[in-house]
């Protein structure tokens, strides 16, 4: 293990008094500790806005003068001195879920590797669901108090912004990072000097520098290639997200693979558990099985011993999620390695060979599958598809007995529920409620909860969701010269009282953003009903290099630019995690149309059913097995389609049909007085009941280290049944 520390930042300067801000600043706990963020927001609420919740660039720009003001507030003295006692109880805590279950476990490491990790919208080194479902994880593991480390990338220029023209078509800005604006740490060696990793690439060796993120218990871990001495292109590596080259593409996920192992051993790690969030990990089996052949064993004995520690997770049946690489790039990437590896180059192609229509291929997943001990998908649903997807790997084996077995997704729960709402949780749910929340009878008392008291909640972050919606607007017409008309399309003539249906996701084709409009004037007649308008409010990016989900996005942008809808259809850029929060918070519906079965399983109708905001969706993913009939509704069958087009049709019939027939009645049947729809808030309160313990963050990973961690850590031959 190389001596290294992590260089702390002392550009704060901060009165001695509330000097403790720093630390909190640099750890990510604040991200899900609402009361925590108040601790700036209080010292000056205009700047914490115009930094975009960002605590470390915040400190950095506070006036000296506001932050001796704090200094000689008794009410904010208590409130910091309060806060701060909760941070080093919770980072001391030995009575963590994991260590009184697992005691003799706790020195027994788990290395979880994602090529992006959503943890806030300080840092935009995500792309979408994969990086929020990644730094949910994190953050639940260390809630749950798991020996955990993550392994990921700083991108310099981290995902990029998002501008929608005056015609509808998506602008793809990049912005470089600025490091010492964001909460991460740089590690540095004895000799202060950045402490890197080294890895080989055709003809070179590239550094990589390690950051650590604290996220609350849990390190993650980093990897940047803009380093000195790296060639200019060589520094660009890791500068964004996704790269369509496939010499970039293979870059990265080895620098992820082989430097990520380096780095965990630089570090002094040694990690029982290897999981693989998706296949861009999955190089880092050859590191692994190459570390052991150096030490004398066979190809088979290493890739055996590899195998016993690996776990894969796959998040998708669509073919542009995983990676194929053509033999001809292995050849230039990988040729040194075989020798290393005892094989010759067709045993080498083997390891992950996979025949497609352009060729022969070296895949990442089918390198992932050959290699873990345990593979799951992401839902039940999702869980059948692969097992059929990859049978073809089990020849002797019926699809049913493939190993692929399931988790399905689940949601951190103080990163997206509102604070009004875990205010309201914490008057009539049992006071252990959050360290319980997946415990289903714990969830029975949302029953109990006066239906004016919870419908004030949501009349609340409605209303706050539309003043953000329109203060946005009005930012955007003042600073960036948008027509007009682009203004009404960003919201300003939203209804907060009227029946308000969120459509936020990445746009691919399969998940068919256009579906609710396919028949417009049907749906300007339902959004138009006197007395019982609907507004709709559409957001999310496509990929730069998606020709057809930039159309998509265009095709709904023009349709939300149309005078005839009134205002009452909204298209909100440069869709993030802040954005999400506010739209999961506070719309009144959640609309989900992808094209069965190809959601894996989906976390945001999660996020939206915790705070109390009813699924329309499709039966893919998780809602297949969240929907009660009680709880929701469900757009078209419970079953497969051979003709997508036919597929569409029903689906455009039943979303149609549900929302005028069910939807709109049920929401404006309202109580004379007082307007309380008091059989829809029934459903919020089914729906909190049914959905928010079952699809909590915490089930989820208690059942990763039950089902899938333990049998790894305490090194069993048991086999985990598929579907099981």
């Amino acid at each position: 293990m190389e001596a290294f520390r992590t260089k702390t930042p002392n550009h704060f300067n901060l009165p001695e008094r509330i000097e403790r801000l720093g630390e909190v600043a640099y750890n990510l706990w604040w991200t899900w500790e609402k009361e925590a963020q108040r601790l700036f927001e209080y010292i000056d609420p205009h700047l914490w806005e115009e930094t975009y919740h960002n605590p470390v660039k915040f400190l950095r720009q506070a006036p000296r003068a506001r932050l001796n003001a704090v200094t000689f507030d008794k009410w904010y003295l208590e409130f910091y001195d309060r806060l701060l006692e909760q941070f080093d109880r919770y980072m001391a805590a030995e009575d963590t879920w994991f260590l009184q279950s697992y005691p003799d476990l706790r020195y027994n490491p788990i290395a979880y590797f994602s090529t992006e990790f959503g943890l806030h919208e300080t840092l935009p080194i995500y792309a979408g669901g994969l990086g929020v479902l990644s730094g949910d994880h994190v953050k639940e593991a260390s809630d749950l108090g798991l020996p955990f480390v993550a392994i990921g990338f700083l991108y310099t220029q981290g995902y990029f912004s998002q501008h929608i023209t005056e015609d509808g078509w998506q602008e793809a800005h990049q912005v470089n990072l600025k490091f010492s604006d964001l909460p991460v740490l740089p590690l540095i060696d004895e000799d202060e000097k950045p402490l890197t990793v080294a890895v080989e690439l055709p003809g070179r060796v590239v550094q990589a520098r390690i950051w650590e993120v604290r996220v609350g218990r849990a390190p993650l871990y980093l990897l940047d290639t803009n380093v000195e001495g790296n060639s200019d292109s060589d520094r660009m590596l890791t500068a964004r997200l996704y790269s369509s080259d496939l010499d970039l593409r293979i870059s990265q996920e080895i620098i992820l693979g082989v430097g990520g192992v380096r780095a965990l051993r630089m570090l002094g790690y040694n990690p029982n558990v290897w999981h693989m969030n998706e296949g861009h990990s999955a190089f880092l089996s050859l590191e692994r099985i190459r570390e052991k052949v150096a030490g004398g064993r066979s190809f088979e004995e290493a890739a055996e011993e590899t195998r016993r520690g690996n776990i894969f997770t796959t998040h998708t049946p669509v073919p542009a999620g995983n990676d194929e690489f053509p033999l001809w790039l292995m050849d230039k990437y990988f040729s040194h390695l075989w020798p290393e590896l005892g094989l010759n180059r067709e045993q080498f192609m083997e390891i992950a060979g996979r025949t497609l229509s352009w060729g022969e291929t070296f895949s990442m997943p089918v390198l992932a599958l050959r290699m873990s001990a345990i593979s799951n998908g992401v839902s039940e649903l999702h869980g059948q598809v692969a097992r059929d997807m990859w049978q073809f790997l089990y020849p002797t084996k019926k699809v049913a007995e493939v190993p692929i077995t399931h988790v399905t997704n689940g949601i951190h729960t103080g990163t997206w529920l509102a604070r009004r709402l875990r205010e309201l949780f914490n008057t009539y749910l049992p006071e252990n409620w959050l360290q319980d929340m997946a415990n289903p009878e714990l969830w029975e008392n949302a029953l109990n909860i006066p239906d004016e008291e919870l419908w004030e909640v949501r009349k609340h972050l409605k209303r706050k969701l539309v003043a953000y919606m329109r203060e946005r607007a009005r930012h955007q017409w003042r600073h960036d010269g948008v027509h007009p008309v682009q203004v009404v399309a960003s919201g300003t003539l939203l209804d907060p009282y009227a029946l308000t249906i969120g459509f936020a996701r990445r746009f691919s084709t399969y998940k068919r953003a256009g579906l609710v409009l396919s028949d417009l004037e049907r749906m300007l007649k339902l959004i138009n009903q006197p007395n019982r308008p609907v507004q709709i409010i559409f957001a999310g990016k496509s990929h730069p290099a998606d020709e057809p989900g930039k159309l998509l996005i265009q095709e709904v942008y023009r349709k939300v630019k149309q005078a005839e809808n009134g205002g009452r259809l909204v298209f909100l850029e440069d869709y993030d995690m802040n954005i999400a929060r506010y739209l999961v918070q506070g719309v009144d519906v959640w609309l989900n149309t992808p094209r069965r079965p190809n959601e894996a399983s989906g976390t945001s109708g999660q996020k939206a059913a915790l705070n109390g905001v009813l699924n329309f969706s499709i039966l893919d993913g998780w809602w297949r097995e969240g929907y009660n009939g009680q709880n929701g509704w469900a757009i078209g069958e419970d079953r497969a389609y051979d003709d997508p087009a036919e597929q569409d049709r029903a689906d455009a019939e039943s979303l149609y049909n549900t929302l005028e027939n069910e939807i709109i009645p049920l929401y404006y049947d309202q109580r004379p007085g007082d307007k309380l729809p008091v059989k829809w808030v029934g459903m919020v309160k089914e729906c909190l009941r049914t959905l928010a313990p079952r699809f909590s963050m915490t089930r989820m990973v208690k059942e990763y280290t039950q089902r899938l961690y333990l049998p790894v850590m305490q090194d069993t031959d048991s086999p985990v049944a598929a579907g099981k």
